[in-house]
């Protein structure tokens, strides 16, 4: 078990909302910082991890690129959970999402908390 302080952000904000933008730079943010940080997506959230979805989207030009923020959690092997029904609903099928993303419930959010992650929502 890990000993680093853990974080979620939940993201609820999907390709047209800037709020998503500041969601990804906290999580980035948490990256830097040392933190272990976990992503979970729901709502129109699920819409990021839609392979080629976040490639050219910049919803703040303050920001580093979406495909900057979203690469940097990959590449630090942060878990991106996605919410099934959520991805269900826009037609996703797990072939249409990014490799590294798991399908699942929020029993899998709940346990995370119960180890002693906080969680930001956005």
């Amino acid at each position: 078990m890990s000993t680093k302080k853990k974080v979620v952000v939940l993201i609820t904000k999907g390709l047209d909302d800037e709020r998503a933008s500041v969601a990804w730079s906290i999580a980035n943010g948490g990256i830097k910082t040392g933190l272990e940080v976990s992503i979970f997506l729901v709502s129109s959230g699920v819409d990021w991890v839609r392979k080629g979805a976040f490639e050219y989207a910049h919803l703040n030009p303050k920001d580093p690129t979406m495909k900057d923020m979203i690469e940097t959690v990959l590449k630090n092997k942060c878990r991106i959970m996605v919410c099934p029904p959520c991805s269900a609903v826009r037609g996703y099928t797990p072939e249409d999402l990014i490799d590294q993303v798991e399908l699942v419930g929020s029993p899998a959010l709940h346990k995370l908390i119960l180890d002693g992650a906080e969680t930001i929502s956005i």
